[in-house]
């Protein structure tokens, strides 16, 4: 068997030891050098890590192990591969043999056309959650701080300044296939996130109804409040009680529209994509990933 193993940054090949005690691997490193000469995939990174090859590891369609090294590991918890340690026992029985490969969906974000005679724009996979609002603010912040911080609580550490500065956008959400179907027309909204996994941000459970395989979206909205019960609110998000908040609405949608009055920024697994309006989606079974 041959193995490619990618390294997110504060990886190394140190990370490979385990993994390669007691397998018979030939092992890879850099995976564009060596696409058409392997069996598996191990990505040593976080969210970002993973969302940044997520097109390749589409089109390559092998299966995936993700271990957990990065400053954020949503996508890892999702796959219940929450330490390294979990990763390295679902290698070793991905190599004894057993049947440990799931098919799962993956997050789709479009540019939106903006005119006739346009060249379509590239589309984007996620695999955790994507947004716009004070939440793409707070992980525009993140990326700015070190990465020893942003492993600490980044997210939340930026929480505070963003809070302070951020004004509510205008949003209106549309299903593509029907324009009339359940949405926010012209709403003015704090965060619109649209969710493929749970969690975001180092643990947040902004969707904790979110499935990896269900071919739907987990959409949640937050409604403008005063910023006090703003801040009081966002604790709750780590253990997914916001939804019974009135300012907070959930809902599921496969393909949707979403348009804001001035364009913004879309961030999805914490990364930069895009600027509104967009096009998101879902891609069915896109994505082979190793599990326990």
């Amino acid at each position: 068997m041959r193995v490619a193993a990618i390294f997110g940054p504060g990886a190394s090949d140190k990370y490979l030891n385990a993994f390669r005690k007691n397998s018979e691997a030939a092992w890879l490193v850099d995976l564009r050098a060596h696409s058409d000469q392997t069996d598996a995939i191990l990505i040593f990174g976080g969210d970002g890590t993973i969302h940044r090859h997520l097109a390749q590891l589409v089109e390559l369609r092998l299966p995936v192990l993700v271990v957990p090294c990065g400053s954020g590991n949503d996508f890892a918890r999702a796959l219940r591969l929450p330490r390294v340690r979990d990763s390295l026992a679902a290698w070793r029985s991905f190599c004894s043999g057993a049947n440990n490969v799931r098919t799962i969906d993956l997050g789709t974000i479009t540019p939106a056309k903006q005119g006739a005679g346009e060249t379509p724009q590239a589309r984007h996979y996620f695999c955790c959650v994507g947004g716009v609002g004070l939440d793409a603010d707070i992980a525009r912040r993140a990326n700015g701080l070190p990465r020893w911080l942003r492993a600490r609580g980044g997210y939340a550490l930026s929480l505070f300044p963003a809070l302070l500065k951020f004004v509510p956008l205008r949003v209106k959400i549309s299903d593509i296939r029907d324009p009339q179907a359940r949405g926010h027309q012209d709403n003015s909204i704090i965060v619109a996130a649209f969710a493929n996994a749970p969690s975001y941000g180092g643990g947040m459970k902004i969707a904790p109804q979110a499935q990896l395989d269900d071919g739907l979206l987990d959409v949640c909205i937050i409604s403008p409040m005063n910023k006090f019960k703003l801040f009081c609110l966002f604790p709750t998000i780590y253990f997914g009680n916001h939804l019974s908040i009135p300012q907070v609405e959930y809902f599921q949608a496969g393909r949707f529209k979403l348009e804001t009055e001035e364009s913004h920024d879309v961030y999805a697994d914490g990364e930069y994509v895009c600027r509104t309006p967009i096009e998101v989606g879902v891609a069915r079974g896109a994505l082979r990933v190793i599990v326990p």
